[in-house]
């Protein structure tokens, strides 16, 4: 069966958007027991933070019950969060990390 073919069709090309990723955020949580420079280490070891920068995030946990580590990617932060408990974990520390969409 033949197909007849409408010369005056005309098809408009449409522009495909593709929304970024959703980004998420890496929270520490405070608890009473996790000295503050093991705290201070670990957002210098696995977040990259000079150590002024890191205390400034340690002290806002300490004070305000949390604080944002980074927003990354949902893998990257899922690992992120990973590391940081396993690393908490051996070293006998109750340290929490969460993640959260930003």
């Amino acid at each position: 069966m033949a197909t007849r073919h409408d010369p005056s069709t005309i098809l408009e090309k449409q522009e495909q958007r593709v929304k970024p990723p959703p980004m998420y955020q890496v929270v520490l949580l405070n608890d009473d027991y996790t000295p503050m420079e093991f705290v201070v280490s670990v957002l210098q070891k696995f977040f990259g933070m000079g150590r002024e920068k890191a205390t400034q995030v340690m002290l806002k946990v300490h004070r305000e019950g949390r604080g944002v580590c980074g927003v990354f990617p949902r893998d990257v932060a899922s690992t992120k969060v990973e590391q940081v408990c396993s690393y908490s974990r051996q070293h006998q520390h109750p340290l929490q990390c969460v993640m959260e969409e930003a």
